[in-house]
C-alpha cells in the first residue's frame, strides 16, 4: 500500500474556509454532543483524500447513519489514527512542542476521557525546537462547538491535553 504525504496545508484551508459555517456535504452534530470531531475529520480528509471504509474500526463518513465511530467521537478519532494500519492517514502522538500546522490537539476537561478536538493552523514565528520553546500562545486553531477561526490555542483551560502528529496518509 503506498504512502504519500499528508497534505497539511489543504487539511488548514478548509479548516479556515469552514470554521465559522458548516459544510452542507456533511452533517451538523452540534445538537447530537458537538460538531468539534465531525469538522476536524472534514479537515484531515481535506488533506489526506482517503476514507478507510472498515466496519466500525474504520474512519469515513457517508452519511448521519452511515459513518465510523472515528468520524466523530474524540477518543475513537485518536485511537483510529494513532493505530490506523491500513487506508488512510496515520499519526502518532507526539510532544506538544513537535506541533504542526494540520495536526490535531485534543483537550481533556473532565478526567478521565478526552472531549475536544483542535486543528492547528498556525504557529505564530514558525516551529518550536524544544519543550521549554512550547508557547500555546504562539498555535492558532480552528475547530466547531463553540466555532473558532484562528483562536489562540493558549485561550482554552483543559486538565490534559495531546498531540495528534500526522505522518502520512496509506492508499489502496
Amino acid at each position: 500500500m503506498p504512502v504519500v504525504p499528508y497534505r497539511r496545508q489543504d487539511a488548514v484551508a478548509y479548516a479556515l474556509q469552514w470554521a465559522l459555517s458548516y459544510n452542507p456535504a456533511y452533517y451538523n452534530f452540534s445538537n447530537l454532543g458537538g460538531d468539534c470531531t465531525n469538522f476536524i475529520s472534514q479537515c484531515v480528509f481535506a488533506g489526506a483524500g482517503v476514507m478507510n471504509f472498515t466496519p466500525n474500526t474504520g474512519w469515513y463518513f457517508l452519511s448521519l447513519n452511515n459513518r465510523a465511530p472515528a468520524w466523530t467521537g474524540v477518543e475513537e478519532f485518536y485511537r483510529f489514527m494513532t493505530t490506523n494500519r491500513g487506508a488512510g492517514p496515520f499519526a502518532e502522538a507526539v510532544p506538544l512542542y513537535k506541533v504542526e500546522p494540520g495536526d490535531v490537539f485534543q483537550l481533556n476537561f473532565n478526567r478521565p476521557r478526552f472531549g475536544h478536538s483542535l486543528l492547528v493552523c498556525e504557529i505564530i514565528g514558525g516551529s518550536f525546537s524544544s519543550p521549554a520553546e512550547f508557547n500555546p500562545s504562539r498555535v492558532l486553531i480552528s475547530t466547531h462547538t463553540d466555532n473558532a477561526r484562528l483562536r489562540p490555542l493558549s485561550s482554552y483551560y483543559w486538565h490534559d491535553i495531546r498531540l495528534v502528529h500526522f505522518l502520512g496518509v496509506r492508499r489502496w
